[in-house]
């Protein structure tokens, strides 16, 4: 568990990096499925739980840095609430266990925003990415949906940015936490993956993993034969021998920490040769890619290194040609590895992504592409002790794709299109793990280990032992 003594000082570390001003932060609220009463699973706001602890629907604080104050806005229990939820802890004592002394009641908010911008004060606030904090904002500010964002303070962004990039040993804990069970999710499926089963029934039983000792999931599963389809949640598909099953799929610790890791594995006993040349490809560039992380090496770097491998077995396949540092650098790669090779990874599986890739992700002055494949690289700044985040380069035959570039003649120097045809229908493959920066290197995430070597996965494939 994480002690009031860390969120009081994450509180204070903001307060100093921001300097003046009123940070205003919007706690989630309940979200109806099909009406009020019946409700989607309540997810805190992640900044919100990161310097205020509190897993509560409808709260929002403020931090008054000049006039150095720390309140919670939210409502006590009335009857009602506890005839459908049993009695609780008062929000006053919530707070105080959280090194919180203040708080008022919901409609006080507004009025105290109003006061300290009366006094020329400044308030804060983050982008928002729910409708109802779109409304919200505009009852509380008076600033219209569509100009929040624009409006929305970029010192604020960058301070939270700064905290929340650098994991410390209490965060690493509820990570390792997280993946840990994210492994014992993938060993289940390596476990009971075959033909004739459906992706639904690998789905199923990898989620119960990850929910029955009252955690869940960090982000809807993907667990499909049709792995060119980079974000494939329909589970419509019965398992054949000679698919590869690919398995994307991580948990979330009670206090929200995430995990997040990727499998392929053969449906049948093995891999076809076509199927193990491939999956050794993507191994080298994997490898490729964490040779390269150590403090004050770019993710970018790690990220070319990984495409640079993908063109170089793929020129001993046939499928490319040319120089292969040139042909990634160039962007040819990305007919076959279209996504950025990892993304931060802490209370969000895609750490903080609604404050911006940009500032999350890119260093100050550093741009952001927009050229296909690499506008899709997430993380390409240096890298610190304290990043957390995930290495996941993928090989992907789409077809649609294939056809589109080959239309347009692009990358013609490094592509031999008419070898393609004879792959259309490979579809895909990834794996993923999760790594911290140290001081001199970088740290595997997670004391039990996932399968990565093709020997690895057929010894987990005929594992019996308990998850």
């Amino acid at each position: 568990m994480i002690g009031k003594e860390t969120y009081a000082r994450r509180r204070e570390e903001l307060k100093k990096s921001v300097g003046s001003g009123l940070l205003l932060f919007l706690g989630n609220q309940e979200v109806g499925m099909n009406y009020a009463d019946n409700t989607y699973r309540f997810r805190q706001d992640s900044s919100f739980l990161y310097f205020f602890g509190l897993d509560d629907a409808g709260l929002a604080a403020v931090i008054d840095i000049d006039a150095d104050k720390e309140i919670v806005f939210g409502h006590e229990l009335t009857i009602d609430d506890i005839v459908w939820t049993g009695t609780m802890p008062s929000l006053k004592e919530r707070c105080e266990q959280l090194g919180l002394y203040e708080t008022r009641p919901m409609d006080e908010l507004k009025g105290y925003l109003d006061k300290t911008r009366a006094k020329h004060g400044t308030v804060h606030y983050l982008p928002p990415y729910r409708g109802d904090h779109q409304v919200w904002l505009q009852e509380l500010l008076g600033i219209e949906p569509v100009a929040q964002t624009a409006n929305a303070s970029v010192d604020f962004i960058k301070a939270i940015v700064a905290q929340r990039n650098h994991k410390d040993e209490e965060e690493l804990q509820q990570i390792e936490e997280a993946v840990d069970l994210s492994t014992r999710m993938h060993l289940t499926a390596y476990r009971m993956v075959r033909p004739g089963m459906h992706e639904s029934q690998v789905a199923a039983a990898i989620e119960e993993v990850a929910c029955r000792n009252g955690n869940t999931l960090a982000f809807p599963t993907i667990a499909t034969v049709q792995g060119q389809v980079l974000h494939n949640h329909g589970f419509i598909h019965e398992l054949s021998d000679g698919d590869i099953f690919l398995l994307d799929a991580g948990a979330e610790t009670k206090m929200h920490y995430a995990g997040d890791l990727s499998s392929a594995m053969p449906v049948g006993e093995r891999f076809s040769s076509r199927q193990a040349d491939i999956y050794n490809i993507h191994l080298a560039s994997f490898r490729a890619a964490v040779d390269k992380l150590k403090p004050g090496v770019p993710f970018r770097e790690a990220h070319i290194a990984a495409a640079t491998a993908i063109v170089e077995g793929m020129k001993g396949l046939g499928l490319m040609k040319g120089d292969a540092a040139e042909a990634a650098e160039a962007g040819a790669y990305a007919l076959f590895f279209p996504c950025g090779l990892g993304h931060m990874m802490g209370l969000d599986v895609h750490d903080m992504e609604n404050l911006g890739e940009q500032y999350v992700g890119y260093a100050e002055g550093q741009a952001k592409s927009r050229q296909f494949g690499f506008k899709s690289l997430r993380l390409a700044r240096p890298l610190e002790p304290g990043f957390v985040f995930t290495v996941e380069p993928g090989i992907y035959f789409i077809p649609e794709l294939m056809d589109k570039w080959r239309a347009e003649k692009q990358f013609t120097d490094f592509i031999c299109y008419e070898k393609l045809d004879a792959w259309r229908d490979f579809t895909g493959l990834r794996n993923e793990l999760d790594y911290v920066i140290t001081k001199d290197g970088a740290r595997q995430l997670g004391t039990l280990r996932k399968p990565m070597t093709i020997e690895e996965v057929y010894q987990a494939k005929e594992a019996v032992e308990p998850i």
